[in-house]
């Protein structure tokens, strides 16, 4: 029988993560999320990791809010939220005790997550290899197995290349020119010109390379390091993109989502 009362605890609270915990949500599952303490999510209009420093976000309808600890966040669950947990150090895992655990961070190595962890466990992407670290995997590759349950074997490789749109790989992406403080100019949703700048990594600018639009930038006032992803460019144009759950988080919600049911029916 499945338990929807059970906890599932989702691992970082990023775009993926996020159009997992939606998917669940919406299916009447309970899903809890952490994250650290200072998030460096890019597409934050679309991510719960934005609770961190707003105390809550509404993404497509479902609202996530920040919770001092498991108690908080278990009492949020009984009034539909989605809690948002800074657990750095991880004790979260110990003090819920889920049914479920979805590694969900993208580190693409395996960061400490076994099976015992509980009941299940499901990692998103590779560095994880189902049936030894992880009772699943889900592939998050773009391409023709997006989304596709594995339950024996890896995901496939990262190539450390960003998705193609419109042709533009590289050039979406708004990389830190140097270390320092990140100040904004832009902000998501706005529309920039090849060249303009976007916002200054201490004195030095970020300029977009290519026109379009910012679907995503990360918070003012964090400490980035040189190479850092700070931010990309849409060059569709489409600002309702920025606002709205991906198509590759929504496929990767629906792979998790199906490993859920499959576990929870008796078939695993």
């Amino acid at each position: 029988m499945i338990d929807f009362e059970a906890p599932i605890l989702i691992k970082g609270a990023g775009d993926l993560a996020t159009g997992v915990a939606h998917r669940l949500h919406r299916a009447g599952f309970r899903p809890v999320l952490t994250e650290l303490a200072q998030p460096l999510t890019v597409r934050r209009k679309v991510s719960f990791s934005e609770a961190v420093y707003e105390g809550r976000i509404e993404v497509e309808g479902v609202t996530a809010a920040l919770a001092a600890g498991v108690d908080e966040a278990r009492a949020m669950l009984n009034r539909g939220l989605v809690p948002v947990i800074v657990d750095p150090g991880g004790d979260v895992l110990r003090l819920l005790s889920p049914l479920v655990l979805i590694e969900a961070t993208l580190a693409k190595r395996n960061t400490g997550v076994a099976l015992s962890d509980a009941g299940w466990v499901i990692a998103l992407g590779p560095g994880y290899t189902a049936g030894r670290d992880a009772h699943a995997v889900v592939e998050t590759q773009r391409g023709h197995d997006l989304g596709r349950v594995i339950l024996s074997g890896m995901a496939a490789p990262d190539t450390g290349e960003p998705e193609a749109v419109r042709g533009y790989t590289h050039e979406r992406v708004l990389r830190a020119p140097a270390g320092g403080v990140f100040t904004p100019v832009a902000a998501i949703g706005d529309a920039v010109a090849a060249g303009q700048v976007v916002g200054h990594v201490g004195a030095v600018p970020v300029a977009a390379a290519i026109g379009g639009v910012v679907r995503g930038l990360l918070h003012g006032g964090l400490t980035v390091t040189p190479g850092l992803k700070i931010g990309d460019v849409d060059p569709r144009g489409r600002r309702e993109y920025c606002f709205t759950i991906g198509d590759k988080a929504r496929a990767v919600g629906g792979g998790a989502l199906e490993v859920l049911l499959y576990f929870l029916a008796g078939r695993h």
